[in-house]
């Protein structure tokens, strides 16, 4: 029998988290395709996304990412890892990959 106080401390969100939230990304981490639903008026609607997934937690990588993340490898083919500022909210977020130095 787990008790209330282990359960509490063995808990994992399932809740998916956005690449912004790592301190640094490694490239070579698998892109996993995911989707998820939601009720929007009283409609099912199916979320597709791209996610990397560390320690068992999924991060959402925004298309525009990659993107930037692709002009950023073709002029260092041998960059490693980088960081991804976030800033706005809803439909006005943007984001801003920076490479990192390992």
């Amino acid at each position: 029998m787990v008790t209330l106080k282990q359960a509490a401390q063995d808990y994992k969100s399932t809740t998916t988290k956005n690449i912004a939230d790592l301190e640094k990304v490694p490239t070579n981490l698998e892109l996993i395709d995911d989707s998820f639903e939601v009720e929007e008026n009283g409609k099912i609607k199916t979320v597709n996304q791209q996610v990397i997934m560390i320690d068992e937690i999924k991060y959402r990588i925004p298309a525009s990412v990659v993107a930037q993340l692709q002009v950023l490898i073709e002029d260092s083919p041998d960059m490693t890892h980088f960081k991804v500022k976030k800033t706005g909210t809803g439909m006005d977020t943007r984001y801003l990959v920076i490479p990192s130095m390992a």
